[in-house]
């Protein structure tokens, strides 16, 4: 699949600050029309033009990869570059909300080798690219990591992200059953946790012949750790309550049986909750200030989520309050935060969407 458009760049200027005070909380009727900065005081625009794109990750040199879910063409942005094609990632059959879902590298990695979450014709899977053969002009080669979770029309889940420990951890929604969720042989509604190199479940799983970590969620897109080396997940509800989740090994968060707290001693309760029409989060990162950051779909915001020593959260502050329409990602870097909008997807898409944006924090 050929790319039906190149993106195009805006150099990085990382001098820019966004006041972190929190927005108000009703949205405001539109956007701007041209976004970019014309001051100090907000986002810096880095990339236009993408076609509904999804993974993000950045490289220790500052280079941001993009993937776009319908092309399954994965963009490499370095600063003050334009974007250039690095691959198009194949077996993507893209449709609903599936398509090229969640990327990642290993730590230390600088893109020769790219792990992506995919939907294909049977099922979603992992696979892990190795692209130096294309690099060469040849096909990258690709090995299967984690095949046969169920996939849907919606809640595919899709974010995959390494923990401090080693191993990859993928979240994965119920493909529209929610029963799914609570039967612990399927791989649908689940966080998933797995050794890289051949896709096995990590020895100390919960059930070590299990890649199941945790179970009974609707549909995670978000997966971050804290200081702490605490793993926390973002999780869309149905109809009334979106969650942040504190997630256990083990844990059981109570799909469909219950949509937030449910206070019954076998599920784990999430720490904060969210209207629906406030969040419909998707990705989630640790900020080098210490607070959770939340991109939210359907509140069109980032949430922001102070975060204490103990575990215990703050009163959440809703930045970028309808400036810039739906955001799907967003991932933490030495110098701030870079984010993805998601409007050319069920949103209301300016002229230059979609964009990637650059947050500093103070």
């Amino acid at each position: 699949m050929a790319p039906p458009r190149r993106p195009t760049a805006y150099l990085v200027l990382p001098s820019l600050v966004l006041a972190l005070t929190a927005c108000s909380a009703d949205p405001g009727p539109g956007r701007p029309a041209d976004p970019r900065p014309t001051s100090g005081a907000g986002p810096t625009v880095l990339a236009t033009g993408l076609d509904v794109p999804w993974g993000l990750v950045l490289l220790e040199d500052g280079t941001a990869l993009v993937g776009e879910r319908d092309t399954a063409t994965v963009w490499r942005v370095p600063p003050g570059q334009d974007p250039s094609p690095l691959v198009t990632v194949p077996g993507v059959r893209a449709g609903g909300e599936g398509g090229l879902l969640g990327l990642a590298v290993p730590p230390g990695g600088g893109g020769d080798t790219l792990l992506a979450y995919l939907t294909t014709a049977e099922d979603n899977r992992v696979v892990r690219l190795d692209l130096r053969a294309g690099a060469e002009g040849g096909e990258p080669v690709v090995t299967e990591l984690v095949t046969g979770i169920p996939r849907a029309g919606n809640h595919n889940g899709g974010r995959i992200e390494f923990g401090p420990d080693g191993y990859l951890y993928i979240s994965t929604g119920d493909a529209s059953d929610g029963a799914l969720a609570q039967d612990p042989g399927s791989l649908a509604g689940k966080i998933l946790r797995v050794d890289a190199g051949d896709g096995s479940p990590a020895p100390d799983n919960p059930a070590p012949a299990s890649p199941v970590y945790s179970m009974g969620h609707r549909n995670v897109q978000g997966l971050a750790w804290d200081g702490q080396d605490r793993l926390w997940a973002s999780e869309f509800g149905q109809d009334a309550l979106d969650e942040l989740n504190l997630i256990e090994a083990g844990g059981n968060y109570g799909w469909p049986e219950v949509e937030g707290p449910g206070g019954a001693p076998e599920f784990v309760d999430p720490v904060l909750t969210w209207a629906t029409s406030e969040a419909s989060p998707s990705g989630l990162a640790h900020g080098g200030d210490g607070a959770l950051y939340l991109a939210a779909l359907r509140g069109e915001s980032l949430w922001r989520v102070p975060l204490g020593a103990d575990g215990e959260v703050g009163d959440p502050e809703r930045l970028l309050a309808g400036e810039y329409g739906r955001l799907r990602s967003v991932v933490a870097g030495p110098d701030g935060l870079w984010v993805l909008t998601n409007n050319t997807f069920r949103g209301a898409p300016a002229e230059d969407d979609d964009r990637m944006l650059h947050l500093s924090l103070p």
